[in-house]
């Protein structure tokens, strides 16, 4: 069965015995370079602006995604933001129950448009709410590697 034919029935599916030597390689790309480079470097969180749609994409991006336009504005947002959403993760990605929960939220950054995701700190999971102001806390400049760990986590105000 070739991998690109299409199944009409399901009791037709294979299986695949054996080893599939899948190698990947992820860049951060254009606009991810230049924002984990700021953090690393300056400390500092910074986005995309477009100048058709006012949308500021964290981290930024070469062109709008809601109206194609090529983004090459870069302004800085503020290191506090308001959380959006959050959920508290008991599992691990081994799908092992964890030692402690971790919280993970949406932020959405002062003067950004869209949502950054990380994990939330110094807070325990009765204590979040919607809205809540959060400011992110991130490791000593000598030790941050150009990576989104770069944040250790977003904690409350």
């Amino acid at each position: 069965m070739a991998l690109k034919q299409r199944i009409e029935q399901v009791g037709n599916v294979k299986a695949w015995f054996g080893e599939l030597p899948v190698e990947s390689l992820y860049t951060a790309g254009v606009g991810g370079e230049q924002f984990f480079r700021t953090l690393k470097d300056e400390g500092v969180f910074t986005g995309t602006r477009c100048e058709q749609c006012g949308i500021v994409y964290v981290p930024g991006r070469i062109f709008c995604e809601r109206c194609l336009t090529k983004l090459d504005r870069w302004v800085k947002v503020g290191s506090e933001g308001t959380l959006k959403s959050w959920t508290v993760l008991y599992l691990g990605l081994d799908g092992k129950p964890q030692a402690e929960p971790e919280i993970v939220g949406l932020i959405e950054l002062d003067g950004a448009s869209t949502v950054l995701v990380h994990r939330l700190g110094n807070i325990q999971p009765a204590e979040i709410r919607f809205g809540m102001r959060v400011k992110a806390v991130l490791k000593p400049k000598s030790k941050r590697e150009g990576a989104i760990t770069d944040i250790r986590f977003f904690e409350p105000v």
